[in-house]
């Protein structure tokens, strides 16, 4: 398979040495009910890195062998990953890039793509979804943290007095004002998961997660959890939800 995909030319490369196989996974994603391959390849300066640019998708047909590349946008990160299944519930796989950005952020780059009759078609794009979804952080009165969205006529309230004295103390003063106004930030998607939410469909869901920060990117309030369901033309949110973390159970007694 590696001297076939000698012959061809990936990006703006061409020098077979510099390609390295990142992920497949074998699937039906034309509909002809025959098994393809899907490959994600790239470019690494070091083979042990999981760093690589130029990441590429292709496509092989498994009737035909002819081999189809999607050229991505987003084409630089670590630990790039495919995952097919089928999202647009047409039973038929499409096909999940998953790239890591690396940095403190922790970003995620994600497309989804339909490939069926071999006509490329991009469900998802993760920057697309960033521009639909964001909110606005606001500390308020009285230890609590408004997240909201005007645009999807959202908000949530966390309770933040498990933090502490130390940290409450700069922000609030004894009667539980703020000092002064105080804003945090929900970062773009660091996580998108296929799940199950139906058990009656043969279809998956997306689960995506983006990150509510505090007064300092290390200062993590909790998370935006918003479930996706393709509802025939596009992903539409079905729930969305904010989480934030546990902390230890101190008995009163």
């Amino acid at each position: 398979m590696y001297s076939h995909f000698q012959k061809h030319r990936y990006g703006n490369y061409t020098d077979s040495r510099n390609i390295t196989f990142l992920d497949m996974k074998q699937g039906d994603v034309t509909g002809d009910g025959i098994m393809d391959k899907v490959y994600l390849v790239g470019r690494k300066h070091d083979e042990t890195n999981i760093f690589a640019d130029h990441i590429t998708l292709i496509i092989q047909d498994g009737a035909s062998n002819q081999i189809s590349t999607i050229h991505l946008q987003n084409n630089t990160g670590y630990n790039a990953k495919l995952f097919l299944g089928d999202f647009s519930k047409d039973n038929i796989f499409d096909i999940l890039v998953s790239i890591d950005s690396g940095g403190s952020g922790g970003y995620g780059i994600f497309y989804i793509y339909s490939f069926r009759h071999n006509i490329p078609r991009k469900l998802f794009d993760f920057e697309k979804y960033n521009a639909d979804y964001i909110f606005k952080v606001n500390y308020e009165d009285y230890y609590t943290v408004s997240v909201g969205s005007l645009s999807l006529d959202l908000l949530f309230t966390l309770d933040i007095s498990y933090k502490g004295d130390d940290y409450l103390s700069q922000l609030y003063n004894e009667n539980g004002k703020l000092k002064q106004p105080v804003q945090g930030q929900v970062l773009s998607a660091s996580a998108l998961y296929p799940i199950v939410a139906n058990q009656k469909s043969t279809g998956y869901d997306l689960l995506v997660f983006q990150r509510i920060i505090g007064i300092s990117n290390s200062d993590t309030l909790g998370y935006v959890e918003n479930l996706l369901t393709w509802n025939g033309t596009q992903f539409i949110s079905t729930r969305l939800t904010t989480a934030i973390q546990g902390t230890k159970l101190i008995s009163l007694y």
